[in-house]
């Protein structure tokens, strides 16, 4: 009753707890736990920032799942998953409509970053994973993902600027040429000047610095 107690008490409080047994009979209880970095409920905070509801995805034990998500704000939890099992997970959730990024770091990991929309892998994580992902955090942070998406976002709608100013140059451009009331250096002075615009647009990315 006193292991079963100390058992339950370590799941409590978001350990895993090991029982340890000789001649048939269990007689202690190790205590394993995960220390949760110190930038992680930042890392939540800024995704939730940006839209998104963080979810965590876990083979831990519900009572350790629930207690680390707890430490760093997440709500959601799935926890007890095998690999196929997150992989299942992330297929509901497409199903629903839902845009799923992934990030993990383990060979259990690995098949839910190929299914997921986008596969964020841990540079600190095994080979596995990384091959899975569509793209590689160096940083073992989780605060990089966050970055990785709000450059993402400020890519995509770079390039959603460019092709704008492309089309519209054209569509502007091209009925006066027919018609003749186009001057050809004008034209070609305007063509020039579209394609600086675009590489200084696109320029400005360069400005892009992590979260402090």
């Amino acid at each position: 009753m006193e292991l079963a107690r100390r058992k339950a008490e370590a799941e409590a409080a978001g350990r895993t707890a090991i029982a340890v047994a000789w001649d048939g009979e269990a007689r202690a209880v190790l205590e394993v736990a995960d220390a949760v970095k110190d930038t992680s409920a930042e890392a939540i905070e800024r995704l939730r920032a940006l839209g998104l509801t963080p979810i965590l995805l876990t083979g831990d034990n519900r009572a350790v799942a629930e207690a680390v998500a707890a430490e760093v704000g997440i709500e959601k939890v799935y926890a007890e998953v095998m690999p196929e099992d997150k992989v299942d997970v992330v297929r509901r959730l497409q199903a629903e409509g839902r845009s799923v990024a992934m990030v993990g770091d383990g060979v259990n990991d690995a098949a839910a970053l190929a299914q997921a929309d986008l596969g964020l892998a841990m540079g600190t994580g095994t080979d596995a994973a990384i091959e899975a992902g569509d793209l590689t955090l160096v940083r073992g942070d989780l605060r990089a993902a966050a970055d990785a998406i709000r450059l993402s976002r400020k890519t995509l709608g770079t390039i959603r600027t460019n092709l704008f100013w492309a089309f519209a140059y054209n569509v502007a451009a091209l009925p006066l040429a027919a018609a003749g009331l186009l001057n050809p250096m004008i034209a070609g002075a305007a063509m020039a000047f579209s394609s600086v615009f675009v590489v200084g647009n696109s320029l400005r990315l360069r400005g892009f610095r992590a979260a402090a």
